[in-house]
């Protein structure tokens, strides 16, 4: 998600920062994101929450829950924290990090359960690497997840979907869940993105694949 450059952001994020947004010393939270984040909550992850419509609205359908929406852009972060800020949701964070570094905020089982909504396809081959469902991710989300912790992933890109698919088999995850059509399926799909509401409408499917680590 690209967003035109706004100046008036940076300034406004102030407001935020140490509340809804966590972006300094993410180290101190390592093995503590329940208990002083998450008032003790099981800890629920999505990486790359965009404008944080997903997790506010999880947020708010499950207050059992603690949610962290983690997003690289610092920009795009400011329509996710205004969200929690307007709807006073309590268990939920945003946290402007790269999802490259997981290792050094987070302990080993420390995570419940992970979403990937719409991540960037990196459709050139070459850039491989770089796709949140590569094998050298599914290995940190293995360390930091629970043992049986699950994984959800949605996409509207039908490349990515397949390359997924093959990647969580050979990484040798239980599928308990694959559908190339989500939204005419009745697989439990609580939440929707802004992505996934703006392709749906044009009438492009949903692809979906939850699996077990």
């Amino acid at each position: 998600m690209r967003l035109r450059k706004k100046p008036w952001i940076p300034q406004a994020l102030e407001d935020y920062r140490g509340k809804e947004l966590l972006e300094d010393d993410l180290e101190q939270y390592k093995g503590h994101w329940s208990d002083q984040v998450l008032g003790g909550r099981p800890v629920h992850l999505e990486i790359g929450c965009g404008k944080g419509q997903f997790l506010a609205a999880m947020s708010q359908l499950h207050p059992e829950i603690g949610y962290l929406g983690m997003e690289t852009q610092r920009e795009v972060c400011y329509y996710a924290v205004k969200k929690l800020r307007e709807a006073e949701i309590p268990n939920a964070r945003i946290i402007h990090a790269d999802a490259a570094h997981l290792l050094e905020w987070f302990e080993p089982g420390e995570v419940d359960q992970i979403f990937l909504n719409f991540s960037d396809p990196w459709p050139k081959a070459r850039h491989a690497k770089r796709r949140l469902t590569y094998r050298t991710f599914l290995a940190e989300y293995k360390k930091i997840l629970k043992p049986g912790g699950h994984l959800r992933f949605k996409t509207d890109n039908d490349d990515l979907f397949a390359f997924s698919v093959e990647e969580f088999k050979e990484f040798g995850l239980k599928i308990l869940a694959l559908t190339t059509d989500l939204h005419h399926t009745d697989i439990l799909n609580e939440a929707q993105t802004e992505y996934e509401q703006k392709f749906s409408t044009r009438g492009k499917n949903i692809n979906f694949c939850e699996v077990q680590f």
